[in-house]
């Protein structure tokens, strides 16, 4: 076992560095680039409203989430409570429905909807295009590079970094510092965001995180109701949120801030 403030060192070829640590690293932005095109060439755009009463019940989520996330730094409190209580009638008794008469009823199933259909093989492509890259990149890793050492972090860590950066070499002796090949893929996975939001932009399929957070933000796309969802429940969910949502207003005390800042400038001078 290593003695503690004893400098740990591990006899190693030095290009394990170039020809394990560089190919890894190449090879999984090269695949998230292929990754972002192959999934723009295979996505299919979204369908827009077909009636006025379908848009009118899509964009009337859209306008109670953008109330509460935008809307209270610009407006006065009493317009903010006017679109507030506005939006919340609406949801609680469904006047933004495109057919009120639905109202607890089931939703419809998605297998017998084609645009239903249509969004699940969406989502069918775009989990497949995650998935096996992900496992091809896995799989060549654990067939040549399975076992090796490839570097050593130049800062302290704590012991319980030691299952994340030496996946496939752990033992109880080795320097938590020492970094394997399969923990370097794993490191890749989520480190690499920025280099695809460089290369590709801010909206890209490579990256894995901004999908997922767009999946859960109903904002984020053109139809907020995905298949077999019940657009009543999600206006009640909506209605809730603005219910407690507290104002405030960026424009609250800007007359007494700009006068502070007038004395105070004219104090110094």
């Amino acid at each position: 076992m290593a003695l503690q403030g004893v400098e740990q060192t591990i006899l190693r070829d030095s290009a394990l560095f170039y020809w394990i640590l560089f190919p890894i690293t190449i090879v999984m932005i090269l695949t998230g680039i292929l990754r972002h095109y192959a999934t723009v060439l295979m996505n299919t755009p979204p369908k827009p409203a077909s009636t006025l009463a379908e848009s009118c019940e899509r964009l009337s989520l859209l306008r109670g989430v953008n109330l509460r996330n935008n809307a209270p730094a610009v407006l006065s409190k009493e317009a903010f409570d006017m679109r507030k209580n506005y939006l919340v009638s609406g949801y609680q008794n469904g006047a933004f429905l495109k057919d009120p008469s639905s109202r607890g009823q089931p939703p419809a199933n998605p297998m017998t909807d084609p645009a239903g259909m249509e969004a699940m093989m969406g989502m069918m492509k775009g989990n497949m295009m995650m998935m096996i890259p992900q496992t091809l990149i896995m799989s060549w890793i654990n067939a040549f590079f399975s076992g090796f050492v490839i570097l050593k972090l130049p800062f302290p860590l704590t012991i319980r970094f030691k299952s994340m950066l030496q996946s496939g070499v752990m033992t109880r002796d080795l320097d938590v510092r020492w970094v394997s090949s399969l923990s370097w893929y794993f490191l890749n996975l989520f480190g690499l965001q920025s280099v695809f939001g460089f290369i590709l932009g801010s909206d890209n399929a490579a990256n894995q995180m901004s999908q997922q957070m767009a999946g859960m933000n109903p904002a984020a796309g053109v139809n907020p109701f995905q298949p077999g969802q019940d657009p009543d429940k999600l206006y009640q969910s909506e209605a809730e949120n603005l219910e407690v949502v507290e104002h405030f207003c960026i424009l609250d005390g800007i007359e007494d801030r700009i006068l502070h800042n007038i004395a105070s400038k004219e104090s110094l001078a």
